[in-house]
């Protein structure tokens, strides 16, 4: 290593900057799972009492209006969103907007597996979004609110109308307890637990408002449902799901720790404070942004840019210089730098995201952390530079 780049002096205490499963909250230890109920059925009413408290807790701290529905449904944030496109599509024409991974994933289900016939695909390339006047009220709307895998989310939701006859489908998973949501102009929302409030895998929750639930009750899909996907029975929404009784068996030890987190966030002031963490840390890293001239931010433009998912490009002419698999083995080697030195874990790009870095800035990571971070993601260009460059 070269004697002139000398590593810096203060690290991370938590180094975890994963974009899911994310950094746990602030003072976590296993005792925060002492209480859970392990060795008892779901369906307990002890235990359903505790799911019961996630859905209740969960709408509080969110501010979800009166006349929603919040379920927790399997196979995380991908099970709820994949409910609600089986579920729910085929009435009417879809409009899918598609600036990265999974909303191209949400994309490709629509056209391959459901094969709607009347499908719109608005698509926009890393880093950007697409043209959302594009899309047309009449018609079924899916989304994502944030691009977790290329770090650009949707500054307000303007381009949705309020008079709306399709409804807007959304993936809010990176940001859920991140950003605000604005649940006039939503219908669908889904998520998961590992998050922003640093939950776990494996659990999803889907949120419906009264029109979406309308729609459940007056479609029946041209296809076939598995039952984890079956949220009517006879023509009518299936309400215990709403209420605790979950469709497949829940860990209740995950749940315990759920439950932790949303008392982590009312204990620090709710919505409002969640919001300003991760704002913060988003400003912590566009301030290092500015001054330095070897990276910029995925997202071209500044009111897009996620405070959550923090998607990096190297611009550095040694990095542009390099082929497609010259950048590829850069990226790793920055990566396994910041590894290596146990100050940066699992910043990778997303695979299907341009060469650079992710750093997750949701409100369990402390701006503390990203301070120190930051100095260690400059020596560590610096070394590879003196490689690749």
């Amino acid at each position: 290593m070269a004697q002139d780049n000398p590593r810096p002096s203060q690290r991370p205490a938590n180094a975890c900057f994963s974009s899911g499963p994310c950094a746990k909250r602030p003072g976590w230890s296993l005792a925060a799972l002492e209480g859970a109920l392990l060795g008892r059925s779901h369906r307990a009413p002890v235990a359903k009492a505790r799911l019961a408290e996630v859905i209740a807790r969960s709408k509080a701290v969110l501010g979800m209006p009166e006349g929603w529905r919040l379920g927790i449904v399997p196979a995380s944030d991908t099970g709820a969103v994949e409910m609600a496109l089986w579920s729910l599509l085929g009435p009417r024409g879809v409009d899918v907007l598609a600036w990265e991974s999974f909303s191209g994933e949400w994309a490709t289900d629509i056209t391959q597996q459901l094969r709607l016939p009347d499908v719109r695909l608005l698509p926009a390339p890393y880093g950007q979004l697409p043209d959302l006047t594009q899309a047309d009220p009449k018609r079924d709307m899916v989304f994502v609110w944030n691009g977790t895998t290329s770090g650009v989310r949707l500054p307000d939701a303007g381009w949705i109308a309020a008079d709306r006859e399709g409804l807007a489908i959304c993936d809010a998973t990176s940001a859920a307890f991140a950003m605000d949501l604005p649940w006039d102009k939503l219908d669908v929302v889904t998520w998961s637990w590992q998050k922003v409030l640093g939950g776990e895998a494996a659990h999803g929750m889907l949120a419906l408002s009264p029109r979406a639930v309308a729609r459940l009750e007056s479609h029946i899909p041209a296809w076939p449902l598995p039952k984890i996907f079956r949220l009517t029975k006879g023509g009518k929404l299936i309400e215990g799901i709403f209420q605790g009784d979950t469709i497949n068996t829940p860990s209740m030890l995950v749940v315990e720790d759920a439950l932790d987190g949303l008392r982590w966030a009312e204990s620090i002031g709710g919505l409002p404070a969640l919001i300003a963490r991760s704002e913060a840390n988003l400003a912590t890293v566009a301030e290092w942004v500015a001054r330095q001239p070897q990276v910029a931010f995925l997202a071209e433009r500044p009111e897009t840019r996620s405070c959550t998912s923090i998607c990096l490009r190297i611009v550095a002419p040694w990095f542009t210089a390099l082929d497609v698999a010259g950048q590829a083995a850069a990226t790793k080697a920055l990566v396994g730098l910041l590894e290596q030195e146990g100050v940066a874990l699992d910043v990778a790009p997303y695979r299907d995201a341009p060469p650079g870095l992710r750093l997750w800035g949701g409100a369990t990571v402390e701006t503390a952390d990203l301070h120190a971070l930051l100095p260690w993601i400059d020596w560590a260009l610096a070394e590879t530079a003196l490689r690749f460059g």
